[in-house]
């Protein structure tokens, strides 16, 4: 706890923000099934609109991603992450107005730009400020906390949207985002030095193509960072194969659950409220006494294994109550995330803190991009009449191969850590155009 003080102003605002957009996933399903499919229980239209929107999504924060993590390195964290945090208030209030067919739309529009600057790079940052204030041996530590801060916000808005009218839901949602790009702003402590260029009097042309070729550069060193180091190369690859797998499941998993068993927002917002409380635990006092005694390794394998049983369970319910039993399984695979910053923070130097985390990011965008192409019409096809045979959750279990591969990856990994003098030498010389 006295290491987690100098993140107490990140952490409270992060909170309330994880809190506000998860009260609103559950009657989402609701309220996008009713706009597009009124009267209807399977919604293909919503199944295909999400995946349309998380390819979208994927295909610009491959470049966003590692972008803002390089701006976050040159520029400081706190300006970024209130770019980040003020993006979901617009799309919110839309819905909050009015539900409507056209605004269903219109909504999507606006929250797929929210998601192109938010989704994962407010982890990246947040993991990046952490890395800043706190020592290497309690980082592994410091990220379980703040991603189990992130399943206890999960678990307190699905408490909220389990017992709030429907019609007061996106109201408290907003008036929470609002609050906290404002405590931010007041409260947070920037701890990076942004480095002052004396550029001022360039002319716009030369600035923009200055710009260009900087940003160039820099993602240049991003990716020659993660390449250069066998152990970012392997966990790009567990990152890769898991989100691809993890980010299909997610995509149509609840949609699946109001099909094949008619799930209303209380039963989804149960099943969210199973996989919260138990990360919670696991994440907050199992993995920082467990990751001194066994490593990040063992960790990740044990957590992708679970992903695994996860998925297949899902796939093949039979009954109501397996999903409840398949939910369970996030007491362990939620760990995968914790793990594998703390592996990628640890094979990094501190001065590419940004960078690294970013631009893996950046590869888990692009497993997120191709997994709707093949989950939104698998899914749909399944779940509806012309199904070749009787498996309702055959995509599902096709995603889990995916995590398969993942584990492959994960048990061969090897943790090295580099030396601060061959990091800082390969830095100067890659980016020495920056500096000229």
């Amino acid at each position: 706890m006295r290491e987690l003080r100098p993140l107490v102003h990140l952490l409270l605002p992060l909170c309330v923000h994880w809190i506000a957009e998860e009260m609103t996933v559950s009657v989402l399903v609701d309220v996008t099934t009713n706009a597009l499919c009124p009267g209807h229980k399977t919604c293909p239209q919503a199944i295909y609109i999400n995946g349309i929107q998380q390819t979208v999504v994927g295909i610009f924060k491959m470049i966003v991603l590692p972008l803002l993590g390089q701006l976050a390195d040159e520029h400081g964290r706190k300006p970024l992450l209130l770019i980040t945090v003020s993006t979901t208030i617009v799309p919110f209030t839309l819905l909050a107005i009015n539900q409507s067919k056209a605004s269903i739309y219109a909504y999507y529009v606006l929250r797929t730009i929210s998601y192109i600057i938010s989704q994962g790079s407010i982890f990246c940052i947040s993991v990046a400020y952490a890395a800043d204030v706190i020592d290497d041996d309690k980082r592994a530590a410091a990220f379980s906390w703040i991603t189990g801060l992130f399943s206890a916000s999960h678990v307190l808005g699905n408490i909220l949207a389990r017992f709030l009218p429907e019609d007061y839901i996106f109201a408290v949602s907003i008036a929470l985002l609002i609050f906290v790009p404002i405590y931010m702003s007041l409260f947070l402590t920037e701890t990076v030095r942004p480095t002052r260029k004396p550029d001022q009097h360039i002319p716009c042309l030369n600035k923009a193509f200055k710009i260009v070729q900087e940003r160039y550069y820099s993602m240049k060193h991003a990716a020659h960072v993660v390449t250069s180091s066998s152990t970012l190369k392997r966990i790009s690859l567990v990152s890769f194969f898991y989100e691809l797998g993890m980010s299909g499941i997610s995509s149509v998993l609840l949609y699946y659950l109001k099909s094949v068993f008619g799930f209303n927002k209380n039963q989804l917002s149960e099943i969210l409220m199973m996989v919260g409380v138990g990360s919670i635990f696991s994440q907050m006092l199992v993995l920082p006494l467990l990751n001194p005694l066994v490593g990040e390794k063992l960790i990740l394998c044990a957590g992708l294994l679970a992903s695994i049983a996860y998925g297949l369970l899902y796939g093949l319910a039979w009954a109501p109550w397996v999903p409840y039993l398949s939910a369970s399984f996030g007491v362990i695979y939620i760990l995968v995330k914790p793990s594998t910053y703390a592996v990628i923070s640890k094979a990094s130097n501190s001065a590419d803190q940004g960078k690294a985390q970013g631009f893996i990011a950046g590869v888990q965008s692009i497993a997120s991009l191709l997994s709707p192409l093949a989950m939104s019409p698998l899914t749909t096809w399944f779940l509806s009449s012309n199904a070749p045979f009787n498996c309702k959750g055959f995509s599902i279990i096709f995603a889990s191969i995916s995590m398969v591969i993942s584990l492959c990856c994960a048990w061969t990994l090897k943790l090295d850590v580099p030396t601060n003098k061959n990091v800082e030498d390969t830095r100067e010389d890659i980016e020495t155009p920056l500096l000229s």
